[in-house]
């Protein structure tokens, strides 16, 4: 369950983690800007990473420490996301993570890094060197809170939490911080999430659950439709809980990949609303779809929207926007089958507007959490999208993001 008292720590709740965060001067605004996440002893790593055929240096750097299976620490720097920037920009990357180990007496291969920030620039390596060094020595188990500030770009808040668990009579504890607001897109989207925990549990079994788990969470949201070029999740599991070793696909790791899920689904929720500009937060409910694939494609082209986004931050019920979108994503669909509705309002139902109470369905568009309901009543398969709407504080947002 999740520890609402211990949220704040994020990635030091569970034993045997430090973290710190650090002002490096990388961002123009001179806030906390490089963050360290520290396991006193081996972590078995596992990484979910961009789709983007441009990919980060940082990200190339971190699927070497993923496949390295083991790993020490993370470090991370917002403001500058070393994208696009060549065989320096991976020099660099690989730099970030041999300071780094100098200074915590690791393997470099057991350093991950991520960046996040303006693409196409070149890291101030100088004021990244410090600024590793800096957090280093602030390392301890109250860093989370800093270590969370120092990741976030256009974030209104840091993203941080706290679960408890219990797997073969033990206490198992799992900590987490992301980022992400804008450029939002599977796979995956314009996000950083560092999770730890203290559970003992295999690097394949590990990665597996990673990878089911986020292809459900954070592959599940969309704020704006892009992908970024730096996206990761990172998983470190040290084994300080004592709990035998998961070693097969047993009760305890069920009860692990339900404890995961509820913390990346909690995290991929908290992006989606935490979108650029939004007021907003959205969830596109496909039920009853041939296959998921179908389901997902069709939520995912609701939530995509410039129409539908719109349409819901100025608060107009406007179901024809949701239909086009279903009848555009390219599945093969009978529209007189589908039924539309917002909140549990009927709008739209065979091929046509529904009738309804405009007094209640003005209560669900003038709520910040709203639910679009689509129903394709041709098969048995759901998925959920989480998304924003578009504001005019999106636009300004990314109209001013570079300068």
């Amino acid at each position: 369950m999740f520890i609402e008292s211990d949220m704040k720590k994020g990635v030091t709740f569970p034993k045997g983690f430090k973290a710190a965060g650090v002002k490096a001067g990388i961002k123009k605004s001179g806030n906390l800007d490089v963050a360290v996440v520290y396991s006193e002893k081996d972590a078995t790593v596992a990484g979910v990473f961009t789709t983007n055929k441009v990919a980060a240096a940082p990200v190339y750097v971190s699927k070497e420490t993923v496949a390295n299976k083991k790993a020490r620490a993370i470090v991370a720097n917002a403001g500058c996301a070393n994208a696009c920037t060549g065989e320096e920009g991976m020099k660099n990357a690989r730099l970030m993570a041999k300071i780094a180990a100098t200074e915590l007496n690791c393997d470099e291969k057991k350093v991950a890094v991520a960046s996040t920030g303006i693409i196409g620039a070149q890291l101030p390596m100088d004021k990244m060197e410090k600024g590793i060094k800096d957090a280093i020595k602030e390392l301890s188990v109250e860093g989370g809170v800093n270590a969370s500030n120092a990741i976030i770009t256009t974030d209104t808040k840091p993203k941080t939490l706290a679960y408890e668990l219990t797997l073969g009579g033990k206490s198992v504890r799992i900590g987490a911080m992301a980022k992400g607001s804008g450029m939002i897109q599977p796979n995956m989207a314009t996000m950083l999430a560092f999770i730890t925990t203290d559970a003992n549990i295999s690097q394949e079994l590990l990665q597996e659950a990673l990878s089911k788990t986020a292809e459900i969470t954070f592959n599940m949201i969309s704020v704006d439709g892009d992908m970024s070029t730096n996206d990761m999740a990172v998983i470190l599991a040290n084994g300080a809980a004592d709990n035998p070793e998961i070693t097969k696909k047993d009760e305890d790791y069920k009860t692990f990949c339900n404890a995961l899920f509820e913390v990346c689904e909690n995290l991929a929720k908290r992006i989606a609303a935490d979108g650029e500009g939004a007021t907003k937060f959205l969830t596109v409910n496909v039920t009853n779809a041939k296959n998921f694939n179908d389901a997902k494609t069709i939520a995912m082209s609701v939530a995509k929207s410039p129409l539908v986004k719109t349409a819901f931050f100025g608060e107009d019920p406007n179901w024809g926007r949701v239909i086009c979108a279903v009848g555009y994503a390219g599945v093969d669909i009978n529209p007189d089958k589908v039924s539309i509705k917002f909140g549990d309002v009927p709008v739209y139902e065979k091929g046509q507007g529904a009738s309804h109470d405009d007094e209640a369905l003005k209560k669900v568009m003038a709520a910040h959490d709203i639910a679009i309901n689509v129903d394709m009543n041709d098969g048995d398969t759901d998925a959920t999208v989480w998304t924003c709407d578009f504001s005019y504080e999106y636009v300004k947002i990314n109209g001013e993001y570079h300068t």
